[in-house]
């Protein structure tokens, strides 16, 4: 037979569980959601502005190319012969025509003499063939001492020898443009490489190494491409003018040098969806290198008096575009914007700001509409420099 509960421990029990209940409901009150708190307490969040300016802004379209030069020259010798003299050093800058190395010309020159002793000889034996010419054709007209086949005979020796006589002279001016091809002269302007040849080696017409490279390096082109869709754009902005062309660094941080759109190629890769194009640089400071891998800038046009924010203050909901805007209470406002295009960290807006109005740029996630704010950073538009590739905005 069991024994009966006693009364007392479930009162104990009962008191215990109450007690437990009622420490845990307080530690889920005690702490209200702070977020709410500030809320309700209306403190001002600080935020980022900037000002919304009027300023005219440049749209570039971007691209990556590489640097050519505009001509290039591999120096070898016509001639075979030893290297006797190197005029120029590793480096230099050279003139068209400037003499760059010679060849020792003394066997030319024996040749030269040579076929000139040989022309000699040949002349004086035309004369003589010529004298008898006559003689016999004299002698045929006035007694016939002289056959007609003797006449003929005469003449066609002079006539060998005459064509001897141009052989000579042919063989003359070959020796003395050899004497010429001996001194090795800059065909172009420009810089010279690392030479391949020091002198006292013999070289030769056949030689497959050159001797030197020219490079011109003033002026300079270089070749970039751009997505299809964009040649018909600059083809019509072309009609207006020479584009300007920026080419930039690596890192596309430097600015290399300016100069200005040549010509667009006559076909697309259909590899690669790009049309490739040529622009020309004056590179005076020496700046772009051949084969340098650089970054493009291709300025379409200007816009004048547009009103630019700083990219970060747009924002993207539902509606669309919108800004928060600081009114002079110090309270946020929400408007919807229109964004005519996007370039680096700048927008340009078609409607919905005017310029001086002052937009939140960060902290953005804190507020809502009527909310009280704190500006701080207060600065001007335009937000950078403005030289990246323009794409265009949507309202």
């Amino acid at each position: 037979m069991k024994t009966p509960a006693n009364p007392l421990v479930f009162l104990i029990l009962s008191v215990c569980l109450i007690s437990l209940g009622l420490g845990v409901n307080g530690c889920g009150q005690s702490d209200p959601k702070p977020t709410t708190a500030r809320a309700v307490s209306g403190q001002p969040v600080p935020v980022g502005v900037a000002t919304a300016e009027t300023r005219d802004m440049p749209i570039y379209l971007t691209g990556l190319g590489s640097v050519t030069a505009f001509n290039t020259v591999s120096v070898k010798s016509r001639v075979d012969g030893q290297l006797l003299q190197v005029n120029i050093k590793e480096g230099q800058f050279v003139k068209p025509k400037q003499l760059l190395a010679l060849i020792d010309p003394r066997p030319y020159q024996v040749a030269l003499s040579q076929a000139q002793a040989t022309l000699f000889r040949d002349q004086a034996q035309l004369r003589d063939a010529r004298l008898n010419y006559q003689r016999y054709q004299k002698l045929l007209q006035e007694s016939g001492a002289m056959s007609q086949q003797q006449v003929d005979t005469q003449r066609a020796t002079a006539d060998q020898l005459e064509g001897a006589v141009r052989a000579d002279q042919a063989q003359i001016d070959q020796q003395k443009l050899n004497l010429t091809y001996c001194h090795i002269t800059a065909p172009i302007g420009g810089r010279v490489g690392i030479r391949m040849v020091d002198v006292g080696n013999i070289v030769h017409a056949a030689d497959t190494t050159p001797m030197l490279v020219i490079t011109q390096l003033q002026p300079i082109s270089a070749l970039f491409t751009l997505p299809e869709d964009n040649l018909p754009t600059v083809s019509s902005h072309m009609k207006n003018g020479p584009l300007s062309v920026e080419a930039y660094s690596r890192d596309d941080q430097t600015k290399l040098a300016t100069g200005k759109l040549l010509t667009i190629d006559n076909q697309i890769d259909q590899s690669t969806g790009t049309g490739k194009l040529k622009a020309t640089f004056d590179n005076k400071d020496n700046q772009l290198w051949p084969n340098q891998f650089i970054n493009i800038r291709l300025l379409l046009e200007i816009r004048k008096n547009s009103t630019v924010i700083p990219s970060a203050a747009v924002q993207r909901g539902q509606q669309g575009a919108y800004v928060f805007v600081v009114k002079p209470d110090k309270t946020a406002e929400v408007r919807q914007v229109a964004v005519a295009l996007t370039q680096n960290n700048v927008s340009s807006i078609a409607s919905g700001i005017a310029p001086g109005d002052v937009v939140v740029v960060d902290g953005q996630d804190k507020l809502q509409a009527g909310s009280k704010v704190e500006p701080r950073g207060a600065a001007n538009g335009s937000g950078g420099n403005g030289n990246a590739q323009a794409t265009r905005g949507t309202s």
